[in-house]
């Protein structure tokens, strides 16, 4: 048996397509759903995240600008960015791109955003709604593999997770997003951590496994039992002197081997990454549909 493929790039233009349609509406009622990126400093893969997400914003039609401010730029300075972008009606989208340089509190800044206007669902306020299961912006990589596993016909309902990481960007808010009594939710949820003894013990009951542990390849063959479901979160660089660049990436699962073993798994790259920019884009179309009064 070879596992199916679930692509992150498929899922990511289907639902595209349908942020299309919801902008457009918007656009109808005079409303154009409008995202503000703050990037501090020139840190590459920031720079391709942001790039990223500019282009998506006018694929789907939505505006989208970007406010840059050096490297060094005070903790103050950052803040009274954001506030004057809270304060302004014409964005219904804030993101703040991490990491942050050093100087900078990365919660201060976080939870200085508008919690409306939090797009990438990290502020106390959402963290607490999301466990709640009331409706706010969700973190948008672990929205992304709710979505991957429900568009590709593997529902959680019902079925045992098990969940490799518990970092605050994915373990945690996943966890808070499958254990809902809700549609695309209602799953048996169990953690896994580096405190946890015989990790492999809990991955082989899983039905859907997901790895979110920036380790690569930290989970082998004999850790996945048949059948299984396997969502790989990990983007790892490794050595690989054969490539142009000197590395190639990897994902937290041992991809080769797993993939004969499991009923379907998410590659890297092409997997989970495609999905994390599509789930920022959704948010702000929904935080401009709340905003207009069209949210469901």
């Amino acid at each position: 048996m070879t596992a199916k493929i679930i692509s992150g790039t498929e899922v990511a233009a289907q639902i595209r397509e349908e942020l299309k349609g919801r902008v457009a509406k918007l656009k109808e009622k005079g409303v154009t759903p409008a995202l503000a990126v703050v990037l501090v400093g020139e840190d590459p893969a920031s720079v391709s995240y942001v790039t990223a997400k500019a282009k998506g914003a006018e694929e789907i039609g939505m505006h989208e600008e970007t406010l840059r401010l050096p490297a060094d730029a005070a903790e103050e300075k950052v803040l009274q960015t954001v506030d004057k972008l809270n304060k302004d009606p014409k964005f219904h989208g804030i993101l703040v791109q991490l990491p942050l340089p050093k100087h900078i509190s990365t919660d201060k800044v976080i939870s200085f955003i508008s919690p409306e206007k939090d797009v990438d669902g990290f502020h106390p306020v959402n963290v607490g709604r999301a466990l709640r299961g009331e409706p706010c912006p969700l973190p948008c990589t672990p929205h992304g593999v709710q979505q991957m596993l429900v568009r590709s016909g593997y529902d959680p309902d019902g079925k045992h997770v098990v969940i490799c990481g518990r970092s605050n960007i994915v373990g945690k808010p996943l966890t808070a997003i499958l254990m809902q009594k809700k549609k695309g939710a209602n799953a048996t949820i169990t953690i896994c951590h580096t405190g946890t003894k015989d990790i492999g013990y809990y991955a082989r009951q899983a039905d859907i496994l997901v790895a979110a542990m920036g380790v690569p390849k930290a989970i082998t063959a004999d850790m996945v039992r048949d059948g299984a479901v396997v969502i790989d979160v990990g983007v790892n660089r490794v050595e690989d002197k054969t490539k142009e660049k000197g590395f190639r990436l990897v994902g937290d699962v041992d991809f080769d081997a797993i993939k004969e073993k499991a009923a379907a798994i998410t590659p890297v790259p092409g997997g989970v990454g495609p999905m994390t920019v599509t789930m920022l884009l959704m948010n702000t179309v929904e935080a401009a549909e709340r905003k207009a009064g069209l949210a469901k």
